[in-house]
């Protein structure tokens, strides 16, 4: 299985896969990522008050030249304003019937395809939440990385992992400080998602996205198509991942850094 970045329209071998991968996820992401060029007159269109957006800082964790990446693992912390802190392992992509029932059955799995124009992927993440400053401490060096995992997602990382990739030997990647804001259009009737990352570069990527149960996820995608088309808002501009974005531009630091 790929994951299929290119905003060209999915051919029908593509979609055949897609229709499968549905119907053996737990949930279904549609996501969009708006050009820069086109940022300003989105948040415009779509009355996006930042004033109501939640803060968060993203951390994730890898070898300098991206081994779990390459591997289809990757590796995360996250502090979030008002909530407190969470991990995940997550592998990308997977089969989802080739995971086995137990995984299935643990609380804080699940298994997700992300959708967007041109692409999709289907991926399985082990979730936990965390209490105050442990990702900070970590972040700092002063606590060793797997402090930050539960036993369960330690054994998830160690079956995937590549040789020689021990949790406490991965670099912190971050971190990348990002706007989360929910809101509801009444003309669409379910709930989005805008997410703005700011990364050290000063790229920005903006991703607007909602969440669906697998069977309703083709008239929800046709739905909010509608609806941001209505706004104004591209459609069909080249597509970044926030994920692979920010393992790349921190690789390139460590790389750089290095070499001198």
């Amino acid at each position: 299985m790929v994951t299929h970045a290119e905003t060209r329209p999915l051919s029908d071998e593509q979609l055949r896969e897609l229709v499968a991968l549905t119907k053996q996820a737990d949930s279904v992401e549609l996501k969009l990522t708006v050009p820069d060029a086109n940022q300003r007159s989105a948040v415009a269109a779509l009355k996006l008050d930042p004033l109501e957006a939640q803060i968060r800082q993203v951390f994730f964790f890898d070898t300098p030249d991206l081994a779990l990446d390459k591997a289809g693992l990757v590796v995360r912390a996250r502090r979030v304003q008002g909530e407190g802190e969470d991990t995940v392992i997550k592998l990308r992509p997977v089969v989802p019937a080739a995971l086995s029932p137990k995984l299935r059955r643990s609380a804080g799995f699940g298994v997700e395809v992300d959708a967007m124009p041109g692409g999709f992927v289907c991926s399985a993440s082990l979730k936990a939440k965390l209490g105050a400053s442990n990702v900070v401490a970590v972040a700092a060096g002063r606590r060793p990385v797997r402090k930050l995992f539960t036993k369960e997602q330690r054994a998830l990382y160690a079956k995937h992992a590549p040789s020689g990739t021990d949790l406490d030997a991965l670099a912190v990647l971050g971190p990348i400080n990002v706007l989360k804001l929910k809101f509801s259009p009444k003309s669409l009737g379910r709930r989005m998602v805008a997410e703005l990352w700011f990364y050290p570069d000063n790229v920005r990527i903006l991703e607007l996205s909602t969440k669906c149960q697998p069977a309703d996820a083709f008239q929800v995608a046709a739905e909010a198509r509608a609806y941001l088309g209505s706004r104004g808002v591209e459609l069909m501009g080249q597509q970044q991942t926030k994920t692979r974005t920010a393992l790349e531009f921190f690789s390139r630091e460590l790389s750089a850094g290095s070499s001198t």
